[in-house]
């Protein structure tokens, strides 16, 4: 057979023939091949168009950015109708604004919990974020403020302050005293945006106010007119007595005020101090600098304006004191009555010499007194209370707590500080500590059934208590008949179980034959001596 391929022509033959040449065959072929090029483009677009459909999360807006915006639209509501001042809200805001964060992240985690469980996944919009940097911005702005706020009070009450920036002279003037006839048991009102208030009771029916006007201007003339602005006035309202300075930034008004002893006092300074003596139907002083009272028949309500913390002292008050806000140094003493407190004391507190309970509440302590025959201080390290009666509670932290001469059942709550309590006869004790030591000195008249717990801690006593365990350590047994319970336990820190010495078997009433001190200059530690401590036990 042959290897020729058919339709070859032999070795050496014509080449075979070849169709004619047709352009238009050619274009048209071309084209087809162009028209399916793109149409496999198109059908990969279509496809790639298609998966991103079947891909793609829809945009859900968060509930976080309508909850700042209804907060917002509320806070400004309350302000516009007067439910709260201005500077009220801005001085709360500059101390708690990094709430807001954290609510708005607790929200956004809420959310994220609730995409989970979801079929088809949502994307949360974020558009709140730039109004969460603005609030947050406005808080630091706030704070600021606030810590600045004191500053300015000092730079006022020393160089005429913000009132006199330029250093114009200083000009003074004593208004003509004013003096009128006031209904019996009146109620007194006194507005006064800047300078000091003195507050006296007389023996008659009259009110009578003396003022001393200041005034920074660069002529006589200003400084008259910025006297008659800012003069005080009385206003007479059938029961309701006003008086009343206008603010002017240019000046302040010091009043000296004798009213009569029945009338019933409130005050609302705006920048300095307010001193009340005598008053026989109580005071309720709203300030920014110093308050000072003594001498007091009636209840006493103190707010604290933030912004400044200035001290407060109380001296021979037959009656309940409530103290609301911020302050520095807090000293009391000879009070018939309650003593409530709530809000940050950045200073020292003393206390002495309370019939009913005291009650004190910051940010690190909560202290519970049923009465305070003894007294009480209080610091940024420590907390002590020397002859109390009826129950205790404490709860604090970062405080060393030492409670002596305790005349009723203790609770005492710590961490990171020691705890030493000594009960003046047989009363329950439970005392807890994170890390810190505990320690109870009982009278020799204790009878208490023990239960004590430590963890890499050490346990001492000077009874015949069972102690056992290892890196936990145990202490229990009875101590006499076992009348009541004490509870020790600690985290990180060693129990000590002492004897102490004999107390009466009541405090001993206050002298009332004896005039009571005077409230100690502030920052004064101690009004009395503190009876020493029992000398240390030997470890067992």
């Amino acid at each position: 057979m042959s290897s020729v391929p058919p339709n070859m022509p032999p070795a050496g033959g014509p080449p075979p023939p070849y169709p004619p040449y047709d352009p238009k065959t050619q274009w048209r072929v071309y084209r087809e091949q162009q028209k399916a090029a793109w149409r496999a483009q198109r059908d990969a677009w279509k496809a790639q168009r298609y998966a991103w459909k079947a891909s793609y999360v829809p945009c859900t807006p968060s509930v976080v950015g309508p909850i700042i915006l209804v907060a917002i639209g509320v806070v400004g509501l309350l302000i516009y109708s007067g439910r709260i001042t201005g500077s009220a809200f801005w001085a709360w805001y500059g101390h708690w604004w990094p709430i807001l964060l954290i609510v708005a992240g607790l929200a956004l985690l809420g959310e994220w919990a609730l995409d989970l469980r979801r079929s088809t996944p949502v994307r949360r919009g974020g558009g709140f974020v730039g109004i969460l940097i603005l609030l947050a911005l406005i808080g630091v702005s706030a704070t600021g403020w606030n810590h600045m706020g004191p500053w300015f009070g000092q730079w006022n009450d020393q160089g005429n302050g913000m009132f006199n920036f330029f250093g114009m002279p200083e000009h003074d003037f004593d208004q003509p005293a004013l003096s009128q006839q006031i209904p019996a048991n009146a109620s007194v009102d006194i507005e006064i945006p800047h300078g000091d208030v003195s507050v006296t009771a007389g023996d008659g029916p009259d009110l009578q106010v003396q003022a001393h006007e200041v005034a920074y201007a660069n002529s006589d003339s200003d400084a008259q007119t910025i006297f008659a602005a800012e003069r005080a006035n009385i206003t007479v309202s059938g029961n309701t007595v006003q008086i009343k300075s206008q603010n002017n930034d240019r000046g302040r008004v010091n009043l000296v005020i004798t009213v009569p002893k029945s009338a019933r006092v409130s005050v609302n300074s705006g920048w300095d101090s307010v001193t009340a003596s005598g008053l026989g139907a109580g005071i309720d002083v709203t300030a920014r600098g110093d308050i000072r009272l003594n001498s007091i028949t009636g209840p006493v309500e103190a707010h604290f304006i933030n912004g400044r913390h200035d001290d407060v002292s109380a001296h021979q008050v037959e009656g309940d004191i409530q103290l609301e806000g911020d302050c520095n140094d807090l000293t009391l003493s000879e009070v018939k009555g309650r003593v409530t407190q709530s809000g940050e004391i950045l200073g020292d507190v003393h206390i002495e010499n309370v019939t009913g309970p005291v009650q004190l509440h910051t940010s690190v302590t909560d202290l519970h007194l049923a009465s305070l025959p003894g007294d009480l201080t209080l610091d940024s390290d420590d907390l002590r209370v020397n002859e109390a009666t009826g129950a205790v509670h404490v709860t604090t932290h970062a405080k060393d707590v030492d409670l002596s001469q305790i005349y009723g059942d203790t609770s005492v709550e710590d961490r990171d500080g020691r705890i030493a309590v000594e009960p003046a006869g047989p009363y329950a004790v439970d005392a807890k500590n994170s890390k810190g030591d505990v320690e109870i000195t009982l009278p020799p008249n204790a009878s208490a059934t023990v239960d004590g717990h430590t963890h890499n801690g050490d346990i001492v006593t000077d009874y015949g208590l069972a102690i056992g365990g290892d890196q936990d350590k145990t202490v229990t047994g009875r101590i006499g008949s076992g009348a009541v319970r004490i509870v020790l336990s600690s985290d990180n820190g060693d129990l000590r179980i002492k004897k102490g010495p004999a107390f009466p078997s009541a405090p001993p009433p206050p002298n009332a034959q004896i005039a009571p001190p005077a409230p100690a200059a502030p920052g004064a530690r101690h009004l009395r001596t503190s009876r020493p401590l029992p000398q240390q036990p030997v470890a067992q």
